[in-house]
């Protein structure tokens, strides 16, 4: 089948962007809204990647980026790929909480990626000497790198070469780099330009961290369309999302992506009587995406800012992977949310959707997220037999198109091999579809079993996070580490002594009365403790490994235990543990 995307580099088409318009400009409002024109950022990375060609760099070799949301990161990813080697974004630490496990875990990304280069933002300086000791890698300083000239002659670079490599930043196992060509990415660009008719008109506005495969590639589709971008901090959303929405505003930004906590964060921030301060009628689309889409943040969002002039069929939920370039769905635009609301213990113990009206017991909305955008195909299949099963019934995910990577770089080939299946990659996503749209009910690494009745771990934590007590809602499920058929609840709290008890209690109560589960485990942990993904999900299995490693260094958790210790295994998580007196499993409740 011969491609229907043109055989362009990312250097390529930046040259394009630059000779045509040179003076529309990246705006990092961070940086006291600092700027960089196309035609520098096209000038700078040609300086930089004659610099890296005299340094060694190989063809199809990957470079990492240790860079922040500034313009070091986007002249070192040009730079990189127009020296013929692949940008590999590196994710940065999240707080002083993880400084000391930093080392290890970009070690073992370095490792799995045959690294032997990174380019450093002056930002990190203070952290090189630490990295040093973990990996054997040459670490460039890119404010010396950038300021330095060279006469080496560039390579050619080819469409099929590797351009960028984006580890998954979710995952638990060894790391995962996905490789992307030149062509696969033009050709998930293309497919989000067509998708939202991105225009001339149009700006992107985002926030989320460049190394994280929704920040980084809606920044690209608004740099190679051309088109003005804004670019703030995660750091600076996270702090003060207010703020952010009243430059979101200013700036003249249509299009934005975040996943569905930026919503409720916003929601969090900005109180009814003054959500008309905002002139929000230019946002045109809000992709929200990466996790799971709240029925109730969705509806909330959308009438408290709909005084500002936010229109709701900007809210434009998506589907999407690393492994497709990003965009997997889209729902046709102008279209505002859409629900399907099915019975909850139908959904997780028969795979069916089986549709109920909001109001019955056990109710489950899950958000559609449209059809396969252009270039993709799509399939829900048995995970077992490969066959594509009924409208309504849950199966695996399985996409292939030109966006979609060929593999993992990772230190476990069989990785790529378990990817793919007939050569459909297999997404790990559980899903249904309907009339053509599709409905994604969650990871298939998420379901958790307890005596032989499947639990969806979203379930679990939908019906906890709003209890008062529990730090802004932030909680997680999963199997427990303890093993006895028993769902572990990790919930982040201030509360402590009795207050904590009574907390737990009302988790496990909770659960209980609404999904019919008495064999609950609730562990609760100081605020932030939760391990998150690059783009602020909370990270299941992370936190389980984390409760394990807690429990496993105290004495056993029993049914009396209630008061908060601390552990200096885990970074000081306080911890605080509740089992039924006697556990049993009553079943769901129908």
């Amino acid at each position: 089948m011969t491609s229907s995307i043109p055989g362009l580099t990312l250097q390529e088409r930046l040259a394009e962007v630059a000779t045509a318009q040179p003076q529309v400009r990246t705006t990092f409002w961070s940086l006291s809204q600092s700027t960089l024109t196309y035609a520098e950022l096209w000038e700078r990375s040609v300086a930089a990647a004659t610099a890296l060609v005299a340094c060694g760099i190989g063809r199809g070799e990957p470079v990492g980026l240790l860079c922040p949301n500034a313009p070091e990161f986007l002249i070192g990813l040009f730079a990189t790929t127009t020296a013929g080697g692949a940008a590999t974004p590196l994710p940065l630490p999240a707080g002083a909480r993880q400084l000391a496990s930093y080392p290890a875990r970009l070690a073992g990304i370095a490792a799995a990626a045959g690294m032997r280069t990174i380019l450093v933002s002056p930002q990190f300086a203070g952290i090189v000497e630490p990295l040093r000791a973990a990996m054997d890698v040459e670490f460039l300083d890119t404010a010396t790198l950038f300021a330095a000239s060279a006469a080496a002659v560039l390579p050619r670079v080819d469409p099929d070469d590797v351009a960028v490599v984006q580890f998954t930043s979710g995952s638990t196992a060894a790391p995962k780099g996905v490789r992307l060509t030149h062509r696969q990415v033009l050709a998930g660009l293309a497919a989000i330009r067509t998708g939202i008719d991105l225009g001339p008109a149009d700006q992107g506005g985002f926030w989320l961290p460049l190394f994280h495969d929704m920040g980084l590639i809606g920044m690209l589709s608004a740099i190679l369309r051309g088109i003005p971008s804004h670019l703030w901090s995660p750091t600076a959303f996270v702090k003060d999302p207010e703020r952010w929405l009243r430059e979101f505003a200013a700036s003249g930004s249509t299009i934005s992506a975040m996943p569905n906590f930026g919503y409720e964060a916003l929601l969090a921030a900005v109180p009814p009587d003054r959500a008309a301060d905002y002139d929000l009628r230019h946002w045109r689309i809000a992709f929200n995406g990466a996790e799971p889409i709240a029925h109730n943040v969705v509806r909330e969002f959308c009438a408290r800012f709909r005084p500002a002039g936010f229109d709701p069929a900007a809210m434009f939920a998506v589907y999407g992977m690393a492994e497709a370039t990003l965009a997997v769905t889209f729902p046709p635009l102008g279209r505002e949310p859409v629900f399907d609301w099915v019975d909850r213990v139908t959904l997780s113990d028969s795979a069916r959707a089986q549709r109920v009206s909001p109001e019955a017991e056990g109710a489950r909305a899950i958000a559609g997220v449209g059809a396969a955008v252009a270039g993709l195909r799509l399939r829900v299949v048995d995970p077992d037999s490969r066959m594509t099963v009924p409208d309504g019934e849950v199966g695996e995910i399985l996409i292939r198109g030109e966006s979609v990577t060929d593999g993992y770089l990772t230190a476990e080939p069989e990785a790529t091999t378990e990817l793919f299946s007939e050569g459909w990659l297999r997404t790990g996503d559980l899903g249904y579809q309907r009339d053509g749209e599709l409905y994604v009910t969650g990871r298939s690494k998420d379901m958790i079993t307890v005596r032989g009745v499947n639990y969806y771990a979203h379930d679990v934590e939908a019906v906890v996070r709003d209890l008062d007590g529990v730090y802004k809602g932030r909680c997680t499920a999963a199997a427990d580490p303890d093993g006895g058929d028993t769902i572990a609840v990790i919930a982040e709290t201030e509360l402590t002594d009795s207050a904590g008890d009574e907390l737990t209690a009302a988790i496990a109560g909770r659960i209980t009365a609404r999904l019919g589960l008495a064999a609950v485990r609730v562990y609760l942990v100081a605020p932030r403790s939760i391990p998150r993904t690059s783009s602020g999900k909370l990270r299941r299995l992370a936190a389980r490994e984390l409760i394990a490693t807690e429990t496993d260094s105290e004495q056993p958790c029993t049914a009396t235990t209630s008061s908060a210790t601390t552990s200096a295994s885990t970074g000081g998580w306080p911890i605080s543990t509740s089992t039924p007196s006697t556990p049993h499993w009553s079943g769901p409740s129908t």
